[in-house]
């Protein structure tokens, strides 16, 4: 069992949702090794980061960060094997 880098996905609640705040809650709870935010439309935007979790953690991944206040939905992208 090994370490896995996990692209996700993170949509906010409405366009009116502060994105940077996100962000920063994200960034208490889990080491982000990389993050962008991306334009989708009408003013809504998603945060796309990069995390490494040990494998088999991506589940209890997905669901601290539906936990945080503002969130909408998780998707995650991708992942690999380190």
């Amino acid at each position: 069992m090994g370490n896995v880098a996990v692209a996700l996905k993170i949509m906010p609640e409405s366009p009116e949702t502060d994105i940077e705040k996100i962000k920063t809650e994200i960034s208490k709870k889990i080491k982000v090794q990389d993050s962008k935010i991306e334009p989708i439309a009408f003013g809504l935007n998603s945060l796309k980061i990069l995390v490494i979790v040990p494998d088999k953690e991506t589940e209890d991944l997905e669901n601290k960060l539906r936990a945080i206040k503002g969130v909408s939905d998780v998707e995650v992208e991708s992942s690999t094997l380190i």
